[in-house]
């Protein structure tokens, strides 16, 4: 893992609240799930998957029978993650214990030359690495690579680093020794392999990972061809949807982000670690085209991605339906990952301020405020009665279930909010980067020979106070975007705020006072946008508001925003786990009632009531929007 999650001890009210819930709550609830004790909830059976798996390779049983997903198994991997940033931030003897039970059960199943997949074990034993279009394999095996470096690295202990590197050397001989054709349908095995190449210096893994990032879209009729030998399918005999998959073309050639969403930003993920690894340029433009593309033409306002049902996907640019929005939780996590990597590859602000629009609405609407409801889809709009139940709409949820079949998505919010510490910060040679504003302790003592403490109360709160100690640094503090008065004060004296590239470079200071401008703002979206053709969001610092109807008389739906109406900060409450609304003067419309009339409505003043889109769905069933009319 990123040495910053161990360096660095939150103290702010915001994440600590966070950080105490995932281990109180969240990674026990999501280990009851993957042990299917969660009543009236759906099964998952992952770990007893892994144990009839372990029956068959330990014990020589008869299989069991297979039950889940095909990538059943990655739900396990996110967890055993997520539980390892854990351990590091809150040690906990008897969650280690569970897990080295696990990682034991995983070590069973695996195959004598390395070959680790439950589905497969159990299910299909002969048709291993037949159909990479759909089955997962190189997919499960990365996010099990992923939760075995995070394990190492938090507890020194190397069993299941040693099974998925043992399951690498097999991916390996398969792919590069034997020159068997074809890569993942989809993504992750890429960035899996750069974190266990850095964590293992192990070339051969930096090797694998590029083979797969170089020959993917060169056959872009692999998949087809794959489809009419394998004889067997899991979903879909049609494999014609190359760029569903990102497989239509190389990846150096790719300009628009196209076809399943996670899949994409997994994937660029990759590439842009990669492209920092070895200094490819080609691959370094690519990515930036990439980027570009979908932080201006295809994101939503909360940092959503992936506008249709229809594949998870991407459509075209400037598609960005609300009620009808994916935006999955996956997808803005995959696109704070590629956020990260951008930042390595060049300091550059509008990178770490998408990904903190990505964080603080879409990937925290993800999980309810209580840990134990989680959404996969995460509209801007949603109308009880038509959402979660009309054609077309039964994707977009109005509440929260408690698991889900698919349930790539809990598991994955809590292993990226136990590991905020490496998003937060950055270190490049004596400077250090401060992505995003949380409040702890950053001890860099062993590298840089300082330690950094911040204060600060935000999201809610724009002042954020760095007290620097030892040794003399540069403090580069990210300037966002949002804020238009921005103010700095550098050991007492005051400091004319001009960012290059979105970062205050402040050296060898020993006190630096940061102030940003919290100012409700309205924003609006690009003409080509006409779902929001007349509309206007309201945001606050990095957090996207909405009405909800629990807090508004009127019908939501019949509120309109004046351009010139005020907005008042209301004082931080306790409800919703401690967060300021806001109050906005506008007016609801008065019809009469017909579904059509010539009579114009009248407008009746009225205040308007707006939370944060992350609280959104924590009390009760409820109409939410996030764009309102404005007069």
């Amino acid at each position: 893992m990123s040495d910053l999650i161990r360096q660095f001890h939150i103290a702010d009210p915001f994440w600590k609240r966070y950080e105490d819930l995932l281990t109180d709550v969240v990674i026990p609830y999501q280990e009851a799930a993957l042990r299917d004790q969660i009543p009236d909830a759906e099964k998952s059976h992952s770990i007893e998957n892994f144990k009839m798996a372990a029956d068959v390779m330990a014990r020589g049983a008869e299989p069991g029978e297979y039950y889940g997903m095909v990538f059943q198994d990655s739900d396990l991997a996110k967890w055993i993650e997520a539980a390892a940033y854990s351990l590091v931030n809150t040690p906990d003897a008897d969650l280690e214990a569970r897990l080295d039970e696990v990682i034991t059960t995983v070590q069973e199943a695996q195959y004598p030359d390395g070959y680790l997949n439950t589905y497969f074990t159990l299910k299909r034993p002969d048709k291993k690495w037949t159909n990479l279009r759909e089955a997962h394999e190189l997919y499960c095996a990365g996010h099990m690579i992923e939760a075995a470096v995070a394990y190492y690295e938090a507890t020194g202990k190397r069993t299941l680093l040693d099974v998925m590197c043992r399951m690498a050397d097999h991916i390996y001989d398969h792919f590069i020794v034997q020159q068997m054709p074809g890569y993942p349908g989809h993504p992750e095995i890429e960035l899996a392999l750069m974190r266990l190449y850095r964590a293992t210096g192990n070339e051969k893994y930096l090797e694998l990972a590029a083979h797969f990032i170089n020959v993917r879209g060169v056959d872009p009729d692999y998949f087809i061809k794959e489809n009419e030998t394998n004889g067997w399918c899991v979903w879909s005999k049609d494999a014609g949807d190359v760029a569903y998959m990102q497989a239509h073309q190389p990846v150096r050639d790719m300009k628009v982000a196209t076809g399943h969403a996670v899949r994409a930003v997994y994937l660029f993920t990759g590439m842009a670690d990669l492209a920092a690894t070895t200094g490819d340029q080609s691959l370094v433009e690519a990515c930036r085209r990439l980027w570009d593309n979908i932080a201006n033409k295809q994101m939503y306002i909360t940092g959503g991605i992936g506008s249709t049902v229809h594949g998870e996907a991407f459509t075209k640019d400037y598609d960005l339906p609300n009620a009808t929005a994916y935006a999955e939780t996956c997808a803005s996590i995959g696109l704070m990952f590629f956020a990260r990597k951008m930042l390595d590859l060049e300091p550059k602000g509008n990178y770490a301020d998408v990904m903190e629009r990505a964080l603080y609405n879409t990937v925290l609407a993800g999980m309810q405020l209580d840990g134990k409801r989680f959404f996969y889809v995460n509209p801007l709009e949603v109308i009880p009665g038509i959402s979660g139940e009309v054609p077309g709409y039964r994707h977009a949820l109005p509440q929260r279930p408690k698991w889900y079949g698919c349930a790539c998505c809990p598991p994955n919010v809590t292993r990226t909010i136990a590991s905020i510490a490496k998003y937060a910060w950055g270190v490049q040679d004596t400077t250090v980067y401060a992505h995003l504003f949380l409040g702890g302790s950053l001890d860099l003592t062993k590298e840089l020979g300082a330690r950094i403490s911040v204060q600060t109360k935000y999201p809610y709160e724009g002042s954020v106070i760095y007290e620097l100690d030892g040794a003399p640094v540069t403090l580069a503090v990210r300037i966002p975007e949002w804020s238009h008065h921005t103010k700095m004060v550098v050991d007492g004296v005051p400091m004319v705020v001009r960012p290059k590239d979105g970062y205050q470079y402040v050296k060898g200071a020993s006190r630096v006072e940061l102030y940003l401008d919290m100012e409700p703002r309205r924003y609006y979206a690009d003409p080509l946008v006409t779902a929001d053709s007349g509309m206007v969001a309201v945001q606050r610092g990095p957090l996207v508001y909405c009405a909800e109807g629990v807090d508004n008389e009127e019908d939501i739906f019949s509120l309109r925003l004046p351009a010139d109406g005020a907005i008042q900060v209301q004082e931080m409450t306790k409800e919703l786990c401690g967060t300021v609304k806001l109050i906005a003067d506008g007016y609801s419309l008065q019809t009469d009632g017909s579904l059509y009339s010539t009579t114009r409505p009248k407008l009746r003043p009225t205040q308007i009531v707006m939370v944060p889109y992350y609280t959104w769905a924590n009390r009760g069933l409820n109409k939410m929007r996030v764009w309102l009319p404005e007069l």
